[in-house]
């Protein structure tokens, strides 16, 4: 049996409270046992507001007196077993000899001598029945009190449908103790509902204090992210874990259970109320349409497939070199597919590099995409550092592959997922994805049906090897939370919305075009690790708190990290039909000029010689400055990497011009 809110009341109760109680329930026995046996004796239903008083009122005075010498009121109801209904016999045999005496042997006037008789019987079987039905009813609900007092003290923010909804899932789960609701209408203020009282939200601090609350449930579905964001920056001085619902479509599904609740994520704090979008833009790109898309099975790529697999392609051809990458996505999309009335035959996943010429070209020939999406890629910045050649290889050479395939394969449209990191990057992976924009460009400007486009844009939340899974994963083994530098800011999108914002700029597209996305204001890195600690209700370690639970620890820039990242090159950003969307033509090289340079470098790579590949791609994008010294790992094992320091021929005899006449060639092809 478990228990309500009034039981959990009455056992949470101070025990001279309790006590009273008890007492006044005897009373009320005593009463009732004088009004039953008035009915048995006369046989007959009597008003009990008629007859003498003093039947009631001696049996009261009598019988609680003794009641209490025999100790009856220090027992434990919720523990009363046969020796307490045992101590009930002896006190009720005892108070029988003064009202048998009083009330059958002297008699009084108005009261039938068999009262004195039938009374002591009814009084101890009432009196007997309350002990055991307590110790039935109290007992369980103690234990389930009890079983609770180490569970979660809970509030519920929202007492909407699913705040009811989860109170019930609550009750019925037992794993959490309810404290309450709160909610900002302030009709429902004061009141309660199903027993459970709703407090004002500036009411907050005073009732997790007075009631020890260690969790808040935001039920709060359909809030916008503005909004959470105004609570949570509420309770985050108030030390609680923070979990919360899924949004409003999420739950169209049914009821709310208990498994629905996860922990308030960044996600939720960081992302903007969405741009509705143009369905019709996107079904005339994808509708009936021929899709590949490269690294479909990382962050950005399998959030693309789930989106265009939405719009109802003709065919959707996965091209991901790791295999479990490529299982894990097909799996969600066919999942995706038996329950959105997709065919499932019309997604192909695909294993292969995009450095494979050969493999790229037998899928390419195959399908001939009308569209192909770009975003395989290496993008960790200090793996990168550390394998040069092969990141040069993967992100410029890889996409140079495709682009080519993509051109002599009749494709109409290639969009390459850019990154911030090719604005005067300041390491090789992303000056390695300003090459490829580069090429693109160059590709583009000196003819080709191919519409080649680019969109860049800063990092996305959650996705592989991103900053707030390594905060997770550092928080969950007890810290410290480490973080390069205090005043280090990043942009910041949710997977979705980038997904989307990517869709909708490859529909705009013409050619040649760098799409920015609009990332909203950057965000200190400092700041984003203070919200997972608090959000989970625990405490930063400092000077100020040196108690507290998790540490932040700042442990320097990493090789070719800086402090703040840009998303556009020169000052002639323009706007697009979409308000979070801009275009930007930035310089390049014209394609004659490029072509030699890139042969150049890849027979750099070919030779494996890191050193030199990082001066060559320095000479061809003007904007990087590397801000450490060479440390890729091969070269420092073999003791080569101070070769960046000098001058080397091979790059001399490579690239004839200088730095300054390739930015004025870059100028000229703008």
């Amino acid at each position: 049996m478990k228990s309500s809110p009034w039981t959990d009341q009455i056992l949470t109760l101070p025990r001279a409270v309790k006590r009273l109680f008890a007492l006044g329930l005897d009373a009320v026995l005593c009463a009732v046992s004088v009004y039953v046996a008035f009915c048995l004796r006369l046989g007959e239903w009597v008003n009990p507001l008629t007859g003498p008083p003093h039947a009631i009122l001696g049996s009261i005075a009598i019988a609680l007196p003794i009641f209490v010498s025999f100790g009856l009121y220090r027992t434990i109801f919720r523990h009363a077993g046969w020796s307490a209904i045992a101590t009930v016999a002896q006190a009720v045999g005892l108070y029988a000899i003064p009202y048998i005496f009083i009330y059958s042997i002297v008699g009084v006037l108005g009261v039938p001598r068999t009262i004195g008789i039938i009374q002591p019987m009814l009084l101890f079987l009432l009196v007997a029945s309350s002990r055991l039905l307590a110790r039935a009813y109290l007992g369980a609900a103690y234990q389930a009190l009890w079983r609770n007092s180490e569970a979660a003290q809970v509030l519920v923010y929202g007492a909407g449908s699913a705040g009811r909804q989860l109170v019930g899932a609550i009750g019925l789960a037992r794993e959490m103790r309810l404290v309450g609701f709160v909610d900002d209408d302030p009709d429902l203020w004061r009141a309660t509902i199903n027993g459970v009282p709703v407090f004002r939200p500036d009411e907050l601090a005073s009732v997790v204090q007075r009631r020890q609350v260690t969790d808040i449930l935001l039920a709060i579905p359909s809030a916008t992210r503005a909004r959470r964001a105004e609570i949570v920056a509420q309770l985050r001085e108030l030390n609680l874990h923070v979990r919360t619902l899924p949004g409003l479509m999420d739950m169209a599904r049914g009821a709310v259970s208990i498994n629905d609740l996860r922990d308030l994520e960044i996600e939720d704090l960081l992302g903007r109320s969405p741009v509705p979008p143009d369905q019709s833009l996107l079904q005339s790109k994808l509708k009936d349409k021929v899709v590949l898309v490269t690294g479909a099975g990382g962050s950005i790529g399998s959030e693309l497939c789930r989106q265009i697999a939405a719009a109802g392609p003709a065919k959707l051809v996965l091209v991901e070199v790791c295999e479990y990458n490529l299982y894990a996505v097909h799996q969600d999309l066919l999942a995706i597919a038996s329950t959105g009335g997709i065919d499932p035959d019309a997604i192909t996943p695909m294993l292969g590099s995009v450095c494979d010429p050969r493999r790229m070209e037998e899928i390419i020939a195959t399908w001939r995409p009308d569209t192909i999406f770009h975003a395989a890629a290496y993008k960790h910045v200090p793996l990168v550092e550390h394998n040069v050649v092969e990141g040069v290889r993967n992100n410029l050479f890889g996409t140079l592959t495709v682009a080519k395939l993509a051109e002599e394969y009749g494709c109409g449209s290639f969009v390459l997922i850019s990154t911030d990191k090719a604005v005067r990057p300041t390491n090789v992976m992303g000056t390695s994805k300003r090459l490829s924009e580069m090429v693109l460009q160059a590709m583009y400007a000196r003819g080709s049906d191919t519409s080649f486009s680019m969109v860049r844009f800063g990092n996305v939340l959650g996705s592989s090897g991103s900053v707030v899974p390594l905060f997770r994963s550092q928080l969950a083994a007890g810290g410290p939370i480490t973080i390069t530098h205090l005043e280090i800011t990043r942009y910041f999108m949710t997977i979705p919305e980038a997904a989307q914002l990517v869709l909708h700029a490859s529909a705009m597209a013409v050619g040649g075009e760098v799409f920015l996305l609009d990332m909203g204001e950057p965000v200190k890195i400092a700041d984003l690790a203070r919200n997972v600690i608090e959000l989970s209700g625990l405490t930063v370690r400092g000077e100020n708190r040196p108690d507290g639970d998790i540490e932040i620890r700042v442990v320097g820039l990493r090789p070719g990290e800086k402090l703040y990242e840009e998303l556009l090159i020169g000052e002639d950003s323009e706007p697009t039909a979409h308000p979070r969307i801009l275009r930007s033509h930035e310089s390049f090289l014209p394609w004659d000029e490029l072509t030699g340079h890139l042969d150049q470098l890849r027979r750099v790579l070919d030779e494996g010689d890191a050193a030199e590949a990082r001066m060559l791609i320095q000479l061809l994008v003007p904007e990087y400055a590397p801000n450490s010294p060479l440390v890729d790992w091969v070269s420092s094992a073999r003791g080569t990497a101070t070769a960046a320091a000098r001058p080397r021929k091979a790059a001399s005899e490579a690239i004839v011009d200088s730095p300054d006449r390739i930015a004025a060639a870059a100028g000229r092809s703008r």
